[in-house]
């Protein structure tokens, strides 16, 4: 077993429960799930040193996926010695992150550099791509990588003990709250495959007897089946607003954005969430981002 899981809160935009990354101390070894953006690098050194670590002592970092909040910071801890897993798919966007950085640069302009700081490439020898069921040993433990696309095409959960590391495909949740919103984010939203790795999700939960999920954000939960079946209700409503909403829309994107917003919002205000925890639902998933994220789907999807 891990010797413990510690979530490092990496405060992003210097605010609490939006992004994490998960430390799992193993034998003489040190793992992380996610790193965070290059902005918030600062802050998992700091993080690291509260547990008597530095970036030296990780030696080995796991990616659900590529998208900057999740793994801008992977070059910069490869550069303290990690080896950096990720699925196959994403591997060659870390080794040369140009095309990605250029895809996000495109969505946020000039906000660019001050939301995500640097990426730093990852060294090729200290990349290792994954595949569905390939396994990693840690210390005593065995983590397990299963392919759960549908947030993104290159989306890597990760089983180890009783907790999966769901990334963004197991859903957006906020401590102290129930609801679980969707991460929408453009370009390769894919409800039908979010439905199948919801389905190996579950089976993952039955065969492995897990009692935790881990969404990078945010925390741990233990209420796995109601959990679920929440993620199941956001991604039928999801895809039942784009049919209903997107076929013949004329409006512009801001327009489009508005809508989207204000069916999130209600959608949690439904769920009992208050103004407070939608300011954070809403940092750690913006809505005009899943407004670009519905409308590539449905074009996609009709195309």
């Amino acid at each position: 077993m891990l010797d413990r899981i510690e979530t490092l809160d990496l405060r992003f935009h210097d605010r609490p429960h939006l992004i994490a990354a998960y430390l799992l101390p193993y034998g003489d070894g040190v793992a992380l799930v996610e790193t965070g953006p290059g902005s918030t690098f600062p802050m998992l050194q700091a993080r690291l040193a509260e547990q008597g670590l530095t970036p030296a002592d990780v030696s080995a970092v796991f990616l659900t996926h590529i998208h900057l909040d999740h793994a801008g910071a992977a070059g910069h801890l490869a550069r303290h010695g990690a080896t950096v897993y990720a699925h196959h798919v994403g591997v060659p966007h870390l080794s040369s992150p140009d095309r990605l950085l250029a895809s996000a640069r495109r969505i946020y302009g000039d906000d660019m550099d001050a939301l995500w700081g640097e990426m730093r490439p990852v060294p090729d020898d200290q990349l290792i791509a994954l595949r569905d069921g390939d396994t990693v040993p840690l210390g005593n433990s065995e983590l397990m990588a299963l392919d759960t696309p549908g947030h993104a095409s290159h989306h890597m959960s990760y089983v180890i003990g009783d907790i999966c590391f769901t990334g963004d495909v197991g859903g957006v949740r906020i401590p102290g709250e129930s609801h679980v919103e969707l991460p929408l984010a453009p370009p390769e939203i894919d409800l039908d495959a979010w439905r199948e790795s919801l389905v190996r999700l579950r089976a993952a939960a039955d065969r492995h007897d897990l009692t935790r999920l881990a969404p990078t954000h945010f925390g741990l939960y233990d209420d796995i089946s109601a959990h679920l079946r929440r993620l199941e209700t956001a991604i039928e409503t999801a895809d039942e607003w784009a049919a209903r909403t997107l076929p013949g829309w004329d409006g512009d994107e801001e327009a489009l954005q508005d809508e989207v917003t204000a069916w999130m919002r209600e959608r949690a205000a439904e769920q009992g969430v208050g103004d407070d925890a939608w300011e954070h639902y809403e940092g750690a998933n913006p809505s005009w981002m899943a407004a670009l994220g519905l409308r590539r789907y449905w074009d996609t999807q009709t195309s």
